[in-house]
């Protein structure tokens, strides 16, 4: 087993305990537990078992249940990933009992407290599922539950993770009116703490880039594996809706003699991704809401090579289609996070294209046959999905001017400059450098 490897359940482990503790900050609060946690929760609250040992044996059941819905090869191809649910789910619970004794002194009266102590625990509990998913060791037996139910039934992830989500909370209202005769365990916390801790993953996500190079073993040196140096230069456009975006670089593509990559993508896509491109178009670039996605896709322990969600496959089809491209040929691409994607890329220009509101209406009027009355409304519109497309899948901000090259004011300067100015960047770029 390598080091990095070794590493990668190091912090899976330390992942573990965090969220753990995270549970156990929200449970303490007394306005509800985590939804995950609802069951067990309300099940220690009228047996002599603590939430964490029901936690176990919730989870050994979920383990029991899991090959019923697999197939014998999709057991035997992930057999490890399975097995690793045992000791992670005594782990997971001899965590959180450790945790809820270690808050000993945690008891908030007043309701002020209460919210306070459960927005700590929601943070907490963020921070450890950001870190599993930077881990991408190992799932807990809930996570790999839900994943077995979405593959199984043909659903999407998300959806399915919040239907059992529900479905877990739904149960621990029924047994506490059951066996208590009454609600109990259950709360605006559990309500709240579903709401915002998939935000809060997306927020603190970007800031564990720094453990890359720790669990990540680094590009072979010697031997002829390494990669040669890029000989192709990449132009990348991302681009207001009616600054002239995709104008600006059909004039490049005959100016320069090099291909222009927009609509074409979407059927390279189509082709990748096994989805109808129809579809794509319809929802390339953008999500259908930026705080349902986090919720659907953020509260999650799944990194996103491996989510079930179209969007999220989408877009992962398209950045392997983009950096295979770049690899391939010197040409230019317009919008789909190219910029990103390629961030890493040693000869790449990166363009963002913006305009005045009046200007962008005038394009779109002429340019796309929008009517003047709604054209103001569907640039914001379209603007407005490619800001929350790029910056939940970059965690980046959007036409942030230190992230480009060259930031035009198409309005202002008009698409002939604005070539001009590409093309003496890129005429400096394909000069030998000096050694």
């Amino acid at each position: 087993m390598s080091k990095f490897l070794l590493r990668r359940y190091l912090l899976f482990c330390v992942s573990l305990f965090v969220n753990a503790l995270g549970i156990a900050f929200i449970t303490k609060a007394a306005l509800g537990t985590s939804p995950i946690t609802s069951v067990t929760y309300v099940l220690s609250m009228f047996t002599p078992f603590t939430i964490g040992q029901w936690t176990i044996m919730l989870n050994l059941l979920f383990v029991l249940i899991e090959p019923l819905l697999m197939q014998r090869e999709e057991l035997k191809n992930d057999l490890r990933m399975y097995l690793l649910q045992i000791p992670i789910s005594f782990c997971f619970g001899m965590f959180i009992d450790l945790s809820m004794q270690l808050l000993f002194w945690l008891n908030p009266t007043e309701y002020v407290s209460m919210i306070t102590d459960l927005v700590i625990g929601c943070v907490i509990l963020a921070v450890g599922i950001a870190l599993e998913v930077k881990a991408n060791a190992a799932m807990m037996a809930g996570e790999y539950f839900v994943k077995v139910i979405t593959r199984c039934f043909k659903g999407e992830f998300g959806y399915v993770k919040l239907g059992f989500d529900i479905t877990l909370v739904a149960l621990a209202c029924a047994l506490s009116l059951l066996f208590m005769s009454g609600i109990y365990g259950v709360r605006e916390g559990t309500v709240i703490s579903a709401l915002i801790v998939g935000p809060i993953v997306h927020f603190v996500t970007p800031y564990y880039r720094f453990l890359d190079r720790w669990i990540t073993a680094p590009t072979p040196q010697g031997g002829g594996t390494e990669k040669p140096e890029a000989q192709h230069t990449v132009i990348t456009i991302a681009r207001e809706y009616g600054s002239g975006g995709h104008l600006l670089g059909e004039m490049l593509s005959r100016e320069l003699g090099i291909r222009l990559y927009d609509k074409e993508l979407i059927r390279m896509a189509a082709q990748r991704s096994g989805m109808n491109e129809e579809y794509i178009v319809r929802n390339e670039q953008s999500i259908p809401s930026f705080w349902l996605k986090c919720i659907l896709s953020k509260n999650s322990e799944q990194p996103l090579e491996a989510s079930l969600s179209s969007d999220d496959v989408l877009f992962v089809a398209e950045s392997r289609i983009i950096q295979e491209i770049a690899e391939r040929e010197s040409c230019i691409i317009v919008g789909r996070c190219a910029d990103y994607i390629l961030k890493d890329y040693p000869k790449v220009i990166k363009i963002f294209c913006y305009s005045d509101v009046a200007s962008a209406v005038e394009r779109c009027t002429k340019e796309y046959g929008l009517k003047p009355e709604n054209a103001e409304k569907e640039i914001r519109s379209v603007n407005r999905n490619r800001i929350h497309h790029y910056e939940y899948y970059t965690g980046e901000r959007w036409g942030e001017p230190h992230h480009y090259h060259l930031m035009l004011n198409t309005g202002s300067i008009g698409l002939e400059t604005a070539c001009a100015l590409v093309k003496g960047i890129w005429a400096r770029m394909q000069e030998p450098v000096a050694s």
